[in-house]
């Protein structure tokens, strides 16, 4: 769900405009995955553009607070929300911690790194939901190390059912800035792309593991 129709659509702006999400259904990208995509998220981009980076930062830090309330901890999902995480929980004058995919082997054996107490309210903060799998096993290193997880911000969300599914599953709410109809209603409105290349994006959504397969 975003968390409002206004930000959704400049959002979606802005990460066009900086190629932050580059869409190109006649030549597609193959995701790590092996999926075939039109689209590819790279939201790490926005760190370098400082006005843009403030405008997530601020959104995301206004809405946080509005939605869930103010945490005790802003969580970074690694390594892709750390940097915009950090920025939020600056911006709201709290914690931060990170969480990696997997502990460490080595050291302290950590997965979340930071100062994280048993019973704090943690808003997690991500940059990209694709199936949402990743993310909520930052979820669940979350609440082994005892935290109280209020919900998810993440900056952009394809809207695949099954992320939707899985998020309903582990009982987390997750709000986006952006999502994937807002970002290609607007895409046709400023003639990003054309009606048959929207076609094209609408039909990859639908079923994203196999389209694009040569049967």
């Amino acid at each position: 769900m975003i968390f409002n129709k206004d930000t959704a659509e400049k959002t979606a702006e802005l990460l066009l405009q900086i190629n932050a999400i580059k869409l190109n259904p006649g030549n597609p990208f193959t995701w790590a995955s092996g999926w075939k995509s039109p689209i590819y998220c790279d939201n790490r981009l926005i760190l370098s553009f400082p006005a843009i980076r403030n405008y997530v930062r601020d959104e995301f830090a206004k809405n946080i607070e509005k939605q869930f309330g103010k945490p005790d901890v802003i969580a970074g999902v690694a390594t892709g929300a750390i940097g915009i995480g950090m920025l939020v929980a600056e911006s709201l004058g709290l914690p931060f911690v990170y969480v990696r995919p997997e502990a460490k082997k080595h050291g302290r054996l950590n997965q979340v790194e930071g100062f994280l107490q048993k019973g704090q309210n943690v808003v997690v903060v991500e940059d990209l939901i694709s199936t949402g799998n990743s993310s909520l096993l930052a979820v669940e290193a979350l609440r082994a190390a005892g935290a109280n997880i209020k919900g998810m911000a993440a900056i952009f969300t394809y809207g695949f059912d099954v992320a939707d599914q899985n998020f309903k599953n582990a009982n987390i709410d997750l709000f986006t800035l952006s999502n994937y109809t807002n970002l290609l209603n607007l895409a046709v409105a400023k003639k990003y792309i054309t009606e048959e290349e929207e076609q094209t994006l609408r039909e990859w959504n639908v079923s994203p593991s196999t389209w694009n397969i040569e049967v």
